[in-house]
């Protein structure tokens, strides 16, 4: 029963993890080796197409990885640069990389041609597409300064900011075409991004109030972020984006990030976007742990990237290393304040505004105490457990308040910040008796002290008009009263057949009486030995355990005709697919053999009759007088000897090698070969026979 005794520790045990809350973690070393391992090499040093590359390269950008084969990822760049027929997103790819890779470029008539044909390229456009990829594209030769001395100035500025804003609709989203009705915020992003691409190309400032509608737009557009049950906060992906295969959600939210972060960085004053948004949006991206994709990665990534460096707020978040505190050891609570990207934020003022246990009805035991930063491991730290707190789930309510006015209007924890922790500790378990009690008067036939603590076993015998009672007591270290979550024993006759009961509390004690006479037919009448095993197993209780207190022995009355009966008992997997038993092979004692005298004797008798052929052909004086010598006769004849020879071998493989079906086969070929060439010299001879007779 050993699948038995799995699923009966699974119980009691399972219950350790329950009730985690996932907590928004910054990105780790883990983050940053799933992205060595998600975005590989391919054999020509690059990391695949243009846009892969490119995606790759600002992952590690983010996270401070130095790419590899940085000359042959340039060198990809620069033929698409040179090419005359690259598309423009192609343009817009290569020219990322060499941003990012600081590729030397130095090939003025090829950037010449490349401006000129970006520069046409907005004067045709007529979808939002069609002005996003080549705006970004002169901004990014600016950035560089691979454009000539006189620079890349858009002459009709207000013009096309103008043409691209035309596509915005009064929620703040956009659409990618006047043809198209449906709008969307991966739209607005890239919308964002191109008109920050226009103010950075105009040869004259834009006019305010133009600025002032975008950055209306830009908080009607927060207005329809959609909510988790976390806290977390996204842009939902809209079917105009599904159509396109954009990447859901995520993609969205990276998009309006994108460019939302370009559009602030270009335009005088703060947007004012509430901080508690911009953080749910980092939560957002964080509650996705570590993506298992590269494209899920290159979302996350960027838009961290984007929010870590923006200036409407920098998030910071709130972490803590051990969520689980133990009364034995007497650890102390542990925050950590730093930024999305796991960069230790300045010192803020981090206040535990409450502490209040999980389904209680009291007062927070803590209130308003404020953590002390350590500047060895730049962590705020607090002796909870010397509050007064007993083993249990607790709500942990912090608020982070900056220092100064400064750190103010960069760094934002978005409000309060509720936690769950944990707090462990080890159970006293006392008073513990078991007995067999009579059912008529209700006392105790055999009574007996149990020490949990130790490998005590009992021994009992009871009837089906008898009862089986146990009892003990459950203390938390500080001395409360302490009810686990599972509780429960467990009676396991020797035909494996078991049976488990649910302990309940009663008052301060948690018992359990087992009326064996209205239990016959759950026992199946099943008198014998039974083990007696108790479960208690709670996530806060640190020595849970499964232990055998002893042996009963249980006499039930005779089953009658109709009663039913046990299961069968499962059939352990571990069993059914365990190895098979070892098969010794017994061989038969080999024969003795004759002496090798007597087999060399034998031998030679076989071979006198071969030795009587060779003289009987040379008395009759056979000889070569007739063989053909010239010709297909002769062809014919060696073929036919030939033919004779193999067959001759074939029987010595028969007899060596070979079985009866194999020889039969080959023979028959042999056969129709010999019957061909046998055929043609036969004929030969007669030929020349009835040519000598007529002669």
């Amino acid at each position: 029963m050993a699948s038995s005794e799995m699923a009966v520790k699974a119980l009691v045990f399972a219950i350790l993890i329950c009730g985690a809350v996932a907590l928004f973690e910054p990105v780790s070393e883990t983050h940053r080796s799933a992205a060595v391992e998600l975005f590989l090499p391919k054999e020509d040093g690059s990391y695949g197409s243009l846009e892969e590359s490119y995606q790759a390269l600002r992952s590690f950008q983010v996270i401070g990885i130095e790419a590899k084969n940085s000359d042959q990822t340039c060198q990809l760049a620069f033929e698409a640069l040179k090419s005359s027929s690259a598309q423009i997103k192609d343009i817009f790819n290569a020219l990322k990389i060499t941003e990012i890779l600081k590729c030397p470029f130095s090939d003025a008539d090829v950037v010449k041609g490349i401006v000129s044909k970006l520069l046409s390229h907005i004067k045709g456009a007529n979808s939002l597409l069609d002005y996003y990829y080549p705006l970004s594209c002169l901004v990014s030769i600016k950035n560089q300064d691979l454009a000539s001395e006189s620079g890349i100035i858009l002459e009709d500025a207000s013009s096309i900011f103008q043409s691209i804003k035309s596509l915005s609709q009064n929620d703040g989203t956009w659409r990618y075409a006047s043809s198209e009705g449906e709008s969307s915020p991966n739209a607005a992003g890239l919308a964002l991004e191109a008109l920050a691409g226009v103010v950075a190309l105009a040869e004259s400032n834009i006019e305010q109030a133009k600025i002032r509608v975008v950055k209306n737009d830009i908080i009607k557009l927060f207005d329809n972020l959609e909510s988790y049950e976390d806290g977390s906060l996204y842009f939902d992906e809209k079917p105009v984006d599904a159509s396109r295969g954009n990447g859901g959600s995520l993609s969205a939210t990276s998009s309006v990030v994108r460019g939302v972060k370009a559009f602030t960085a270009l335009i005088p004053g703060k947007l004012n976007i509430p901080e508690d948004k911009v953080v749910g949006i980092a939560n957002f991206f964080l509650s996705i742990g570590v993506p298992g994709s590269s494209i899920e990665m290159y979302h996350q990534l960027d838009s961290l990237g984007n929010l870590e460096d923006n200036s409407i707020t920098i998030p910071l978040v709130l972490s803590i290393p051990a969520t689980v505190l133990s009364l034995t050891s007497r650890e102390h609570l542990k925050v950590i304040i730093s930024t999305v990207l796991g960069s230790a934020a300045p010192p803020m003022l981090v206040n535990l505004v409450r502490a209040v246990k999980v389904d209680s009805k009291d007062a927070p035991i803590v209130h308003d105490q404020e953590l002390q930063f350590n500047l060895e491991n730049s962590a705020y730290t607090m002796d909870f457990l010397s509050k007064g707190v007993d083993v249990g789930k607790y709500y942990l309510t912090f608020e982070v308040l900056p220092h100064n006015v400064e750190h103010g209007k960069t760094y934002s924890a978005g409000g309060q910040v509720q936690v769950l922790i944990t707090v462990t500790g080890i159970i006293k378990i006392s008073d513990a008796e078991i007995a067999v009690l009579d059912t008529d008067t209700g006392s105790a036939e055999t009574l007996k002290k149990l020490d949990l603590s130790k490998e005590e076993n009992v021994s009992l015998s009871a009837n089906h008009l008898q009862r089986l009672h146990l009892s003990f007591q459950m203390t938390s270290p500080p001395g409360g009263f302490f009810k686990p979550h599972q509780v429960f024993l467990r009676l396991r006759h020797e035909s494996k057949v078991e049976h488990i009961f649910l302990l309940k509390s009663s008052g301060k004690k948690f018992e359990s009486v087992l009326d064996f006479l209205g239990l016959v037919e759950q026992f199946y009448y099943l008198s014998g030995a039974y083990t007696i095993e108790l479960a208690v197993g709670d996530s806060t209780m640190e020595n849970s355990f499964l232990k055998l207190l002893g042996y009963l022995e249980l006499d039930l009355p005779e089953a009658p005709e109709n009663a039913a009966r046990p299961r069968p008992a499962a059939v352990d997997i571990a069993l059914r697919f365990a190895p098979a038993a070892e098969i010794t092979h017994i061989f038969r004692t080999p024969e003795k053999l004759p002496p090798s005298e007597l087999s060399y004797a034998f031998l030679t008798l076989t071979l006198l009759p071969f030795l009587g052929f060779l003289i009987g052909l040379w008395s009759l004086g056979v000889n070569l007088k007739n063989f053909p010598t010239a010709g297909l006769p002769l062809v014919s004849a060696i073929l036919f000897h030939s033919g004779i020879l193999a067959v001759l071998v074939l029987y010595i493989l028969f007899w060596v090698k070979l079985n009866l079906f194999t020889t039969l086969k080959y023979l028959g070929f042999l056969g129709l070969f010999l019957v061909a060439v046998g055929h043609s010299i036969l004929s030969h001879l007669a030929y020349i026979s009835s040519k000598v007779k007529s002669n």
